[in-house]
């Protein structure tokens, strides 16, 4: 069993790391899509969240593969299964279905969830945040109503 537990702490830990960096990228891509879009306050909207929401896509999906990388060092699945299938319902909390792993690894999966759970929470903050910075960088000298943030 711990085994099972430093594994899934590696590779989550690897994955804490892509999703930090990612951070920096986001912030980077939506400061220049904020920049390049249109003085239109509905357009500049979108332009920096569907770039924003795009690179927290792109992180995801490294993450799915650091996993079924993991999987696939491991022989976590049994012998000709999907392993990315695998790792994005472990990653999704979507559950088994028709794929369960191996008994010796069998907390791997729920250590994905976990993961997974904790890496979306993290990309809603972020969106979140993105949005509601660009809100406010479009209405600059316009008081935030009372019980906003500061």
């Amino acid at each position: 069993m711990l085994r099972q537990f430093l594994v899934g702490a590696a590779a989550s830990g690897c994955n804490i790391a892509i999703h930090a960096l990612v951070m920096v990228a986001v912030i980077r891509v939506t400061r220049r899509a904020d920049e390049l879009a249109t003085a239109y306050q509905t357009l500049r909207l979108i332009a920096v969240m569907i770039a924003a929401v795009t690179v927290l896509m792109i992180a995801h999906l490294a993450e799915i593969m650091v996993w079924a990388l993991t999987y696939a060092i491991l022989g976590v699945t049994p012998e000709g299964s999907d392993l990315v299938y695998f790792a994005f319902v472990n990653y999704t909390t979507l559950g088994y279905g028709d794929v369960t792993p191996v008994k010796r690894w069998n907390l791997l999966g729920p250590m994905t969830a976990m993961n997974g759970v904790l890496l979306f929470g993290w990309s809603t903050a972020v969106i979140f945040e993105v949005l509601r910075m660009t809100l406010l960088a479009g209405n600059e000298g316009v008081q935030p109503k009372r019980g906003w943030s500061k």
